[in-house]
C-alpha cells in the first residue's frame, strides 16, 4: 500500500523528533557544545531524593545548586553511554568528590555523558570543574532562607545579571511539577565561553510562577 502523503508527514515529524532526541551511543570527542547542568537540589529532595534516602538531602547539609553534569550534545539531541571507555578510577571519582552531591552520581555522569566526551576520566572531571568555576550562582539564590515563588524568566535574567557574556537564551530553567528543578548552561566546547542552545531552551518550563524550595 503506498505511505501517501500523510504518512510522508508522520515520518517526517517522527524523524524530527528522534533528532531532537536521546542518541544510544556516539563517537567519543564528536559533539558541538556543552551543556552545565546544575539541579537545585531542595527541589530534587523535595520531589524525590529525600523518598529515596538520598545522602544529599540529609537535613543540615543545606546544599543549594550542585552539579547535576557536564553534557556533550549535538544541536539537536546528545549522545550518551558511548563505547570504548573504561570506568573512571577511583582517583577520579575522589578528586571530583566535591563537585557532586555524592560519589555515585559523578560515576553514572562518567558513564553516560564524560564518555562522550573524548576525555579521559581526570580530563573530564577537570573539565566539569573549569565549566562549574566560571558560572556565579546569583546571591538571591546563595542566601535563600525561606521558599518562595519566582518564574523562570526571573531566574534567568538573575543569572545574565551575575555572569557578563551569559544571555538569557544561552540558559534553560526546568521544573518538576511547579518546583525549580534545574538552570542548564551551554557553553563552548573549548568551556571559554556560553552560546546559544535553541534546543536545549525548548526544554524549559515557561510559565510561572514556580516555587523555590529552600535548602535545608
Amino acid at each position: 500500500m503506498p505511505i501517501g502523503r500523510i504518512g510522508l508527514a508522520l515520518l517526517a515529524l517522527f524523524g524530527a523528533a528522534s533528532a531532537s532526541a536521546q542518541e544510544c551511543g556516539g563517537t567519543p570527542g564528536e559533539f558541538d557544545f556543552y551543556v552545565l547542568a546544575l539541579s537545585w537540589s531542595p527541589g530534587f529532595c523535595a520531589s524525590t531524593g529525600a523518598g529515596r534516602g538520598s545522602a544529599q538531602c540529609e537535613a543540615g547539609r543545606k546544599l543549594g545548586f550542585v552539579v547535576h553534569g557536564l553534557w556533550p550534545q549535538y544541536e539537536r539531541g546528545f549522545p550518551s553511554s558511548c563505547a570504548g571507555a573504561r570506568e573512571a578510577p577511583r582517583y577520579a571519582i575522589e578528586e571530583a568528590a566535591d563537585l557532586y552531591p555524592d560519589r555515585g552520581l559523578a560515576r553514572h555522569e562518567w558513564r553516560t555523558h564524560g564518555t562522550c566526551s573524548g576525555l579521559s576520566p581526570t580530563e573530564y572531571f577537570r573539565a566539569v570543574r573549569r565549566a562549574r568555576d566560571k558560572v556565579a550562582i546569583p546571591d538571591p539564590l546563595v542566601s535563600l532562607g525561606q521558599a518562595g515563588q519566582t518564574t523562570p524568566q526571573n531566574v534567568e535574567r538573575a543569572f545574565a545579571a551575575a555572569n557578563p557574556g551569559l544571555r538569557p537564551d544561552m540558559i534553560s530553567v526546568t521544573c518538576r511539577g511547579s518546583a525549580l528543578q534545574e538552570v542548564r548552561i551551554c557553553m563552548d566546547r573549548d568551556l571559554r565561553g556560553f552560546r546559544s542552545c535553541p534546543a536545549v531552551d525548548r526544554s524549559a518550563c515557561r510559565f510561572g510562577p514556580i516555587r523555590v524550595d529552600a535548602p535545608r
